[in-house]
């Protein structure tokens, strides 16, 4: 035999066909934007807008108001009433293009930097601040609000979601008047070097189970660069487990609305999981207690500011004539007031009492529980 065709290696000369041994790789990936930086329309092959004016003035209206939440909760953390905050500047027009896309039977499987959209799907905002001030379980009811507990184990609760899709799925499979809902699943692009993440996807891909992958690549991990985690682009690690994946202009409104809606549709119809990558950057540091001057430039920060979210959909808007000088006065005066809110309910934070933490274990209590619980009680009586 031939050494050069011997069983269990290549050829002594390899093909070069591209795609043999590696994907082949575009000069450019493939990004879907319908709105520039500057604030002008564009196009994509795929992706379409389908919001009218009006809603994506509601839109910036969002945005405004969760940049607002966002630098009280930095505030109040310098002053001592938080314990701890995480950022999401920059990366509002996620949040709020995912909130447009949802249907009303979609539940949602955060991370720990997804306030703003729990703040749109109506979790109080005490009950948001209290996370971080350490007095809050976590415990509302998920299945009223459809947004569940934030997540601090960077990836943990992507398993979560899969399974809440899994039976999701099965219920329809039971009673065809089930509800439509789909589990979406958002995680940093940090988590993708997870084994609960990477688990995760190959049970959504293997039972083909409606949910939605949204991983906000905003370009650090802590201090991590992406690059370091990954040689090529985010999306494309989905395509491993058989899940199709696009990378969409995390700082597009309407781009994201647009492929939060094509991932959610197909959830829907039975054609199982899809990965969005929603391409962005976090312009402020990780937490309240990390330093990014010491390990990226500014001029990289910059260059990121030139791509805000907010800028760019007022300046189509203005362009549209949906938009003007009065409405944007009207809007920073709701700021204003809803800053005031903010500062206000972070005194609202009510600490839980110690046997709560027994209520919510099961549906309906257990003799083991209810003798562990009196057994606890004693035990703290005592001290």
């Amino acid at each position: 035999m031939n050494t050069a065709m011997s069983i269990g290696r290549p050829t002594d000369r390899p093909s070069a066909q591209p795609g043999r041994f590696q994907p082949q790789q575009p000069v450019e990936t493939p990004l879907v934007q319908l709105l520039r930086p500057d604030g002008t329309l564009t196009s994509d092959p795929d992706f379409a807008p389908t919001l009218s004016a009006g809603q994506v003035a509601e839109m910036l209206r969002d945005m405004t108001l969760i940049r607002r939440f966002d630098t009280e909760g930095t505030a109040l953390q310098r002053k001592g009433q938080l314990s701890l905050w995480a950022p999401l500047l920059g990366q509002e027009a996620i949040q709020v293009g995912v909130h447009a896309a949802l249907g009303q039977h979609d539940h949602v499987f955060p991370s720990h930097r997804e306030h703003g959209l729990a703040m749109l799907m109506g979790l109080p905002v005490e009950r948001l601040l209290g996370i971080f001030t350490g007095q809050e379980t976590g415990d509302w009811d998920a299945d009223e609000v459809r947004f569940h507990h934030l997540n601090m184990v960077i990836g943990g609760h992507t398993l979560h979601g899969v399974g809440y899709a899994m039976a999701q799925q099965r219920d329809r499979q039971a009673d065809a008047a089930a509800d439509d809902g789909v589990s979406l699943i958002i995680h940093g692009d940090g988590a993708i070097s997870e084994g609960d993440v990477n688990e995760a996807y190959i049970f959504a891909a293997a039972y083909q189970a409606p949910a939605v992958f949204l991983c906000v690549n905003n370009q650090w991990a802590i201090s991590e660069p992406v690059e370091r985690q990954s040689i090529v682009p985010l999306y494309q690690r989905a395509w491993g487990f058989g899940i199709p994946s696009v990378r969409v202009d995390g700082n597009d409104v309407l781009a994201v609305h647009a492929a939060m809606q094509w991932a959610l549709d197909r959830a829907r119809n039975g054609e199982g999981p899809s990965f969005i990558e929603a391409f962005t950057y976090r312009v402020g540091a990780h937490t309240t207690s990390d330093d990014p001057t010491k390990y990226r430039s500014k001029e990289e920060t910059a260059d990121w500011q030139i791509k805000d979210p907010l800028s760019r959909t007022e300046t189509w808007l203005r362009s549209e004539g949906a938009w003007d000088d009065a409405q944007q006065a009207h809007l920073d005066q709701e700021a204003e007031a809803f800053g005031a809110q903010v500062r206000s309910a972070v005194n609202n934070v009510t600490t839980p009492r110690f046997e709560e933490i027994f209520d919510r274990v099961y549906a309906e209590p257990t003799p083991d529980l209810i003798a562990q619980r009196a057994q606890v009680l004693r035990e703290v009586a005592a001290l």
